[in-house]
This record gives C-alpha cells, sequence and structure tokens, in this order.
C-alpha cells in the first residue's frame, strides 16, 4: 500500500512538473522560422547610423545608401529601418549621429501611435561601441554616445514583456526590432510575416534578450544578403547598417 501511494505521489508530481514546463513554454515559445534575424558584435563589426548624406539629402532607401557606400569603396553587409520618422522624414524623437545630436528626444507620456505606447525607449551605442537598450525615463544623455535612436513601444524591459501587451492580439503588422543577448552582441529582427506585439516580444525572450526595443511596423524592411533577404527599396528616416571596407 506504501509503495502504490508513493508511486501515485511521484506520478502527481511529474503530471505537475510537466504540466508547469509547457506552461512556461507555451507563454515565451515562438516558432523562429516567422522572424529574420541578424547578429552584430557591434566590438568586432562596423555598425553605423544613416540618415542623410554629405549633401544632407536623406538617404531614403537602402539602395541609395549601398550607391553611396560602393562610392567610398565600403560594401553594405546588413541594414534595417532605425526608428520612427515624421513626414518630412526626420527622427521622431531623440537621435544622435556620430556624437551629434540631430534631433532632441521626446519625454512627452502621451501621444498617438506606438512610439508612445510607454514605455517606449532609446537604442544607444557608446563611443566604446557598447550597446544599450533602455527606457527613455532612464536614459542619461552622455558625451560618450556615439549613435542613438528613440523608439516605442519597448518589447522587453528588464527581462519582462511590455506589459500592455496581449497574447493571441489580433494587432498585426510586419514588424522589426533590437534587442541585446546574454553575451552583449545585438539581436535585429524582422517579422516575415505580420505578427501581434507579443509574439515579436516573445521571439526576443526565447533568445535571451533582457531588453528589446520595437524600431516600426508595416514600413520595415531588411537588407540580409548572406540570408538571401534583399529588401533595397524603402523610404525611411533613420537606417542602421554594417558596412565593412572591399
Amino acid at each position: 500500500m506504501k509503495k502504490l501511494i508513493g508511486s501515485i505521489v511521484i506520478l502527481g508530481a511529474l503530471v505537475l512538473l510537466t504540466s508547469f514546463f509547457f506552461v512556461k513554454k507555451s507563454e515565451t515559445q515562438v516558432d523562429k522560422s516567422r522572424f529574420l534575424s541578424y547578429e552584430v558584435n557591434p566590438l568586432q563589426q562596423e555598425l553605423h547610423f544613416y540618415w542623410k548624406n554629405e549633401n544632407t539629402n536623406t538617404y531614403k532607401s537602402f539602395q541609395n545608401l549601398k550607391s553611396e557606400l560602393e562610392k567610398e569603396n565600403k560594401e553594405l553587409i546588413f541594414a534595417m529601418n532605425g526608428g520612427m520618422y515624421n513626414k518630412d522624414l526626420s527622427p521622431q524623437g531623440l537621435y544622435i549621429e556620430n556624437g551629434e545630436t540631430k534631433a532632441r528626444i521626446d519625454t512627452s507620456q502621451s501621444g498617438y501611435g506606438n512610439f508612445y505606447l510607454q514605455p517606449n525607449g532609446i537604442f544607444y551605442l557608446t563611443k566604446k561601441n557598447k550597446p544599450v537598450i533602455c527606457t527613455t525615463k532612464i536614459f542619461t544623455d552622455s558625451e560618450h554616445i556615439k549613435y542613438a535612436t528613440q523608439s516605442g513601444p519597448m518589447l522587453l524591459i528588464d527581462g519582462k514583456i511590455h506589459p500592455k501587451f496581449r497574447k493571441g492580439s489580433s494587432n498585426v503588422h510586419i514588424r522589426n526590432g533590437v534587442g541585446i543577448l546574454p553575451n552583449g552582441n545585438l539581436l535585429f529582427a524582422i517579422s516575415k510575416e505580420k505578427t501581434n506585439f507579443y509574439d515579436f516580444a516573445s521571439y526576443f525572450k526565447q533568445n535571451g534578450c533582457k531588453n528589446a526595443l520595437y524600431l516600426d511596423g508595416f514600413v520595415s524592411r531588411a537588407y540580409l544578403p548572406s540570408k538571401n533577404w534583399n529588401q533595397l527599396d524603402g523610404n525611411f528616416g533613420v537606417i542602421i547598417g554594417e558596412t565593412k571596407t572591399k
């Protein structure tokens, strides 16, 4: 009898453990094939933010940026639109390029659109190429910042999915964003199909990111020829790109 009771207790424990595992798994696991991702080590790879060329013309598309870089004997390895923008293609919110503030930070707590879905955040690179993603609220400006772009909403805040995201939401679009991996590298991702915020944030969480930022929605594009992803069109404000000298 004691053996029977012991077996039932063990079996019950296994059932509870298995149930807990599948519940936890369902909270964060998404099909990785739904997303295109690219990992960048900013300490070893050349990552830059672009908005306007030497003639103060907005690059607008990856093709335009690629053509300009070729004149400098540089190759565009990867590109992604790098944040939201106004009708004149100027950056919405903070934008810093090569240490110069080109657009001021927007600290408004209310407004229309995803940018103002609080908390929103800022992705920046220091002059030592250390990447940081933080909420706008805790951001501190510094002379040590080389690049910065403000966007919203945050996807992950200290390992937690944005509190306003809902699993199973019907609000779906193509989406792109960036997160920081446990090894300190950057993870850029774009959905291959329309997806909601919860699933998109879950993808970054599933890959171990603690903080991640949404960059934009239906206008999103990515150029990554190494993975046969060759979107060269677009009409953007800021572009984030990896380059190398030919």
